[in-house]
């Protein structure tokens, strides 16, 4: 232990905060990806599709709420979505699903609850922010644009059939894909965690306060932030808590409503299978309404 007891007090600091965020967010991540392995094993895409709604509104609407009941993360949301778009869901069904399935599901909701002291008030902005940003390119799909957005020479991955397999056989698989899901999301945590407790540590308190004192300024800064560290949406509400002193309420929400949509992870997928055209109106859209939405929270 002498080691530490050689280090900067700013350091020792900093260590604290990061332990502190990664031991609260780590039980949401595992249990998260548990929950993804078994939806990857044992719920598919059609028989989603089989309860759809005959009404295009309703399909939008359906495609808003259905992760509740549907959880998934954002790290992993990009090949569902594609998978569905292949068994002819709606993109106006499709692209709300996975607006909002990253935020709404039952774990983020907890994780956000727990992560700002049991805040009810926190976690109702999130979500209702979720909802209207689904709901907003749900309409604009359904009513407005071309509803095609796989690209054109788009091939899709041939999916494994898990139905022939043996009871203890899907355990596996699900355990396994659990398994690679919690490593592969716990990278961006981590490095999340450390950018956000170095903050803290290092960045001065008056150049955070510069920025805060402009509302619109501090949401923008926090929404590229969101963007860079790539965050899981099962711990990304650890992060933003830690942070809710420095830039206030209205910030701190464009960060949690903005990561789960777009962040540097997803992008590199949505390139991979989407039209350019869709997802600059995916991003412009969500950006657009999230600002503002947060800029109406601040001034009620």
């Amino acid at each position: 232990m002498a080691i530490f007891q050689n280090l900067p007090d700013s350091v020792l600091q900093w260590l604290a905060i990061f332990l502190s965020i990664i031991i609260e967010a780590l039980p949401f991540v595992l249990l998260g990806s548990i929950l993804s392995g078994f939806i990857e094993v044992y719920l598919t895409p059609e028989r989603v599709n089989k309860y759809l709604p005959k009404q295009k509104f309703l399909k939008i609407l359906f495609g808003t709420f259905i992760g509740f009941i549907f959880p998934s993360c954002e790290c992993g949301i990009v090949p569902i979505i594609t998978r569905f778009l292949e068994k002819k869901v709606p993109s106006y069904t499709a692209v709300p699903f996975l607006t909002t399935a990253p935020i709404i599901n039952p774990i983020v909701l907890f994780a956000t609850y727990s992560a700002f002291g049991n805040s009810f008030y926190i976690l109702s902005l999130r979500l209702l922010g979720a909802v209207i940003v689904a709901v907003s390119l749900g309409i604009l799909l359904g009513f407005f644009v071309d509803d095609k957005i796989l690209k054109d020479n788009f091939v899709g991955h041939e999916q494994e059939d898990f139905s022939q397999l043996g009871f203890g056989q899907k355990i596996f698989r699900a355990l396994a894909h659990a398994v690679d899901e919690f490593f592969d999301t716990g990278r961006y945590l981590i490095f999340g965690s450390l950018v956000a407790s170095s903050m803290q540590i290092y960045i001065p308190t008056r150049l955070l306060h510069t920025v805060g004192s402009t509302p619109l300024l501090a949401i923008l800064v926090m929404m590229l932030m969101a963007f860079i560290l790539s965050l899981c949406s099962e711990a990304d509400a650890f992060i933003g808590a830690s942070l809710l002193s420095t830039f206030g309420v209205e910030p701190v929400l464009a960060f949690l409503l903005i990561g789960p949509m777009v962040d540097i992870k997803n992008l590199m997928m949505m390139v991979k299978s989407f039209k350019t055209r869709f997802i600059g109106q995916f991003i412009g859209v969500s950006s657009i309404v999230i600002i503002l939405y947060c800029l109406f929270v601040g001034v009620i």
